[in-house]
């Protein structure tokens, strides 16, 4: 990942790390009594690794994670999404884990004003045990989101840490390359990182995977001199713009990375209204 997002991701470790002390020790908890655990967002475009990074945030502090995504909680009977979301807490505090939301848009989505049928109050009952359930989560969560302007401004409060992940500068991109050509890859001589990063612009880590099994897949097809050559990398870079350009959305354009505080002013007593982020 880029420096700047590598920081903001060490300054949530240290929130983790020193929790107590800066709630308990420090009295924290005054100003901010509600706060129990700690919620974390990492947003931006697909395939910049805000997965891996949850991961890697559990590992780093030493707990095991639980995964959940949507089509885990979901349920097309009545009153089971909430059960789901209460038992993916329940789990994590057993296990004393992180437990990782992925396309978490889909969970913390304003609520809806306007309840006409069961299957919106449905929604609405999932939303509010969300909201109980971070209120009453003493560990970690991280949400990961391709979409986080979906997000209910009452979740919005609730993550103290919001960190925003974008495509990899050209520095990253180099790194990138010199960690996806393992040496057990058969290489030509021509295939030079320096010039794949520069080739990439515009890519995420996970377009540049995507690169390197189909260039690989063509080599090793390749009767003689199974090798990865340049010219197999750089057709395929060419053939993954191609399919972001005419397969699909393209993902935002690229901005600044930066720390992102939840929004000042929003009181706990506003928790019960539909938010105003769509």
């Amino acid at each position: 990942m880029p420096d700047v997002v590598r920081e903001r991701v060490l300054s949530v470790l240290s929130l983790i790390e020193n929790h107590e002390t800066l709630f308990v020790t420090w009295n924290l908890a005054k100003i901010d009594p509600y706060r129990r655990g700690v919620a974390i967002n990492l947003y931006g475009p697909s395939g910049t690794g805000k997965s891996l990074c949850a991961e890697a945030i559990a590992h780093q502090t030493g707990r095991p994670f639980i995964n959940v995504n949507y089509a885990q909680i979901e349920s097309r009977y009545v009153g089971q999404t909430p059960k789901n979301i209460e038992a993916a807490f329940d789990a994590a505090r057993d296990a004393r884990a992180v437990v990782i939301f992925d396309e978490a848009d889909a969970l913390l989505g304003s609520r809806l004003s306007n309840v006409t049928q069961s299957a919106d109050h449905a929604v609405n009952m999932s939303r509010t045990t969300m909201l109980r359930q971070l209120d009453l989560f003493d560990g970690v969560v991280v949400f990961t989101t391709n979409y986080p302007k979906n997000y209910d401004a009452a979740f919005v409060r609730r993550i103290l840490a919001h960190v925003r992940f974008e495509l990899p500068d050209l520095e990253t991109r180099l790194r990138l390359w010199r960690h996806m050509l393992p040496d057990e890859l058969p290489c030509a001589d021509d295939v030079d990182s320096e010039i794949l990063a520069r080739e990439s612009d515009g890519l995420a880590g996970g377009d540049l995977v995507n690169v390197v099994v189909a260039a690989a897949t063509i080599a090793v097809n390749r009767p003689a001199q199974r090798r990865v050559r340049l010219a197999d990398l750089t057709a395929e870079i060419a053939a993954v713009r191609r399919a972001r350009a005419e397969v699909g959305k393209s993902p935002p354009d690229a901005r600044v990375v930066s720390w992102e505080p939840a929004p000042a002013g929003i009181a706990p007593d506003e928790a019960g209204t539909a938010g105003g982020v769509s």
